[in-house]
């Protein structure tokens, strides 16, 4: 089915077609881009994308969204005033055609694992829509909605921010039916300064809800309250809390294979299911994805029953094998909450346990990452190893017999973990992606080669 022909896609962004299209996707990326996808050609602080349409149509697109003709280009043009405007008139015309239930995702941290689970959850329900990767943004929320397909029948997508104001603005494109906050924690305190402030710009999600729509809160949180109270501010008629208390409650969960048993009480019904994927935030994220299947009128059981094929993501909890050691790969993003989870996910591997800690970036306070000496020790972690300016004072913060080594960097710590390792052992690689664990997580993919 074609998502976008030249007329409705004129009629949607007031644009002018120089010929005739039929596309099938959006593209921004021309290293992503699929045969028949309308490039937008968007303009950054760094780059063009009218300086890439050339390689889009050899890439064979089918037609692009631009604001000006780029020399040397033979292929259909759809030209409008703005093309990041242009992107957002495509979003909020493919919200207004469908009739796809729709829900959205926010939160401090879990936001895209839980998007995911809801992927696993919803594909057996009917056709599902869902944002890809971390599309979350200002360019990724109206990208992913302008992909929604006429026949969705779901739609799912995660929203973030850094700001005050952002969520609002992008939840006015999506219009859920279901809104969900997956936990609030110190992220972005160097913009926000506490975290009532992060729990209130979250709440923003709640203001876009479509007139009798559910909101889904943290039971657990300290913040369940004003979370709640933001939520009656914007006039939200349905509330459901998940997760060791509330409406959907998790009632217990046990390691089981590569994966865990959960089981839970969803807004009243039992269900027990087998989730690819272990963890105690996981667990959590799956009732409150389970909850929001229920809020959306679909099948919690058959819902349910798909999550034995969610494992976790890639820098969010993939596993591999770096010869005879295991390797937890949390390396895509870090704060204390989302450490905290993943030192206790560390904490249930046999033999030595080894966690490799990054900068938790925009957290904008040294005891923060001071902090983390405690879940290291709930987990009994044998080794640290500690990378950043702001680690140190974890490095610092740590008794001698945990200390395995501090470098200023991800690679300068690697060789020193590297002679460190013993058969047996389970490393966790943790940070925020610009202190750059990942540069670890290849070093260990390389040893195991």
């Amino acid at each position: 089915m074609t998502l976008w022909s030249s007329a409705d896609a004129e009629t949607a962004t007031m644009g002018k077609a120089s010929a005739r299209f039929a596309v099938n996707g959006l593209s921004i990326d021309t290293r992503t881009l699929k045969e028949g996808d309308l490039f937008v050609a968007l303009k950054g602080d760094n780059r063009d994308g009218h300086d890439f349409v050339r390689a889009a149509f050899a890439a064979k697109a089918g037609a692009a969204l631009v604001s000006r003709k780029p020399e040397g280009v033979d292929g259909p043009l759809l030209t409008v005033a703005n093309t990041q405007r242009g992107l957002e008139d495509l979003a909020r015309a493919a919200r207004a055609r469908s009739n796809a239930k729709i829900l959205a995702v926010t939160g401090s941290a879990g936001k895209t694992t839980t998007k995911e689970i809801l992927r696993h959850a919803l594909n057996g329900l009917g056709r599902t829509h869902v944002s890809a990767a971390s599309y979350n943004n200002h360019w990724g929320v109206p990208l992913s909605l302008a992909a929604l397909p006429v026949d969705a029948e779901y739609g799912v997508f995660e929203i973030g921010m850094n700001h005050f104001g952002e969520i609002r603005n992008l939840v006015s494109f999506v219009r859920p039916h279901v809104a969900m906050i997956t936990t609030i924690a110190p992220a972005h305190l160097e913009f926000f300064g506490n975290c009532e402030s992060i729990a209130d710009a979250k709440s923003e999600i709640f203001e876009g809800l479509v007139p009798g729509g559910s909101a889904l809160i943290p039971a657990d949180s300290p913040y369940a309250d004003r979370l709640a109270a933001r939520a009656a501010q914007a006039r939200v008629s349905h509330l459901v809390r998940f997760g060791q208390k509330g409406e959907a409650k998790l009632i217990s969960f046990t390691p089981d294979g590569d994966g865990m048993r959960v089981k839970a009480d969803i807004l009243g019904r039992a269900v027990d299911c087998y989730v690819g994927a272990p963890g105690a935030h996981i667990a959590s994220n799956v009732v409150g994805a389970l909850a929001a299947v229920a809020l959306a009128d679909g099948d919690v059981l058959n819902a349910a029953a798909g999550l034995k094929d969610f494992t976790a993501l890639k820098g969010r909890g993939q596993r591999f094998q770096s010869g005879d050691v295991t390797v937890i790969d949390e390396s895509y993003n870090a704060n204390p909450a989302s450490m905290a989870a993943a030192l206790a996910l560390l904490g249930a591997a046999k033999g030595r346990k080894i966690a490799v800690l990054g900068d938790m970036l925009e957290i904008g306070a040294a005891e923060h990452h001071a902090a983390l000496a405690a879940p290291v020790a709930a987990a009994k972690t044998d080794l640290v190893f500690a990378a950043g300016r702001e680690m140190k004072a974890l490095w610092d913060a740590l008794p001698k017999q945990r200390r395995g080594a501090y470098a200023k960097n991800s690679t300068a710590l690697a060789p020193e973990l590297l002679v460190a390792l013993k058969p047996g052992d389970t490393v966790l690689v943790k940070g925020s992606f610009g202190s750059e664990m990942a540069v670890i997580v290849d070093a260990l993919k390389a040893r195991g080669g």
